[in-house]
């Protein structure tokens, strides 16, 4: 498993502080505050990811796409369920595979074989095989929501309100 510890530690500050996330470090063998899974699994309250030098990376980005994919509502109150329905769920997925390109020596692929060991469950049986031959609905979403631009891209922004995106097209 590929840990948040170093030399992961400064990319992962420099993507969450994109979206506005604050990374905070919990000291070794202590519970991770917001985690909803326990263990070494990362934490969200608020605004910040909480991690130890033992979080696994996908667990802290998929945290941290939980808070980009969020409404502002949700986001507000954000205390370890980051809650979500099916699609914003695949969202996030996909959004964290694509984050994944942001760290030296993982990439996609790394990722989704991460993905794939933790036990994340995907229709056609793999992370890669759902993202690149059945995750057209999940990229949609996150375009939807501004938080990808035309080209698959992250935008760098938090989900933006449908009605708001609309406004501005008008």
């Amino acid at each position: 498993m590929i840990r948040c510890d170093d030399p992961l530690a400064s990319p992962l500050e420099a993507v969450l502080a994109r979206y506005g996330l604050h990374l905070e470090w919990v000291a070794p063998g202590q519970p991770i505050p917001g985690s909803f899974w326990g263990d070494s699994e990362a934490g969200l309250i608020g605004d910040r990811l909480l991690v130890r030098r033992d979080t696994p990376l996908h667990s802290a980005l998929h945290e941290a796409c939980h808070y980009v994919c969020m409404d502002a509502g949700r986001r507000q109150g954000l205390d370890t369920d980051a809650g979500g329905d099916y699609d914003e769920e695949n969202a996030v997925c996909y959004l964290q595979i694509l984050l994944a390109d942001h760290f030296p020596g993982v990439g996609r692929q790394r990722l989704q074989q991460e993905m794939d060991a933790w036990g994340y469950s995907f229709r056609l049986g793999s992370a890669r095989a759902w993202f690149e031959q059945d995750a057209e609905d999940a990229l949609a979403w996150l375009q939807r929501h501004g938080i990808v631009d035309a080209t698959g891209r992250p935008t760098w922004s938090l989900r933006m309100d449908i009605q708001t995106l609309e406004q501005d097209d008008a």
